[in-house]
C-alpha cells in the first residue's frame, strides 16, 4: 500500500490527557477512519512510523447533539484507535513525520 493509503487512514493522533497517559504503557492513540479495520491500522501504523505494532484496540465515539447559536445539530460518530507497540518500540508523534 502507498503512503497516501496509510494517511486515509490514520487522520490525526489524539493528543489527550488520557492519551498521555496511557503512552506510559507503550501504546499510542489516533483518530482513524470509520471504515478502517484493525489490520488496516496495523499495517498503516507500522508503514507510517517504522515500529512493530503488537495490538489494536478500536472504539466508536457515537455523535452528540449540540446546540449553536439556536440551531441543534448532531456531530458525527468518531473512531479512535489505541495502538499498542511491541517491546521495546518508542513512538513520538508530537515531532510529526
Amino acid at each position: 500500500m502507498s503512503k497516501e493509503h496509510f494517511y486515509n487512514i490514520i487522520l490525526s493522533p489524539a493528543i489527550t490527557e488520557k492519551g498521555t497517559m496511557v503512552s506510559a504503557s507503550n501504546q499510542v492513540v489516533f483518530n482513524v477512519a470509520r471504515d478502517a479495520t484493525k489490520t488496516d491500522i496495523k499495517k498503516a501504523v507500522e508503514g507510517l512510523f517504522g515500529v512493530k505494532v503488537k495490538a489494536v484496540n478500536t472504539l466508536v465515539r457515537k455523535g452528540k447533539l449540540r446546540t449553536f447559536r439556536g440551531r441543534a445539530a448532531l456531530l458525527g460518530d468518531k473512531k479512535k484507535a489505541y495502538v499498542t507497540l511491541a517491546e521495546g518500540e518508542r513512538l513520538d508523534v508530537t515531532t510529526g513525520l
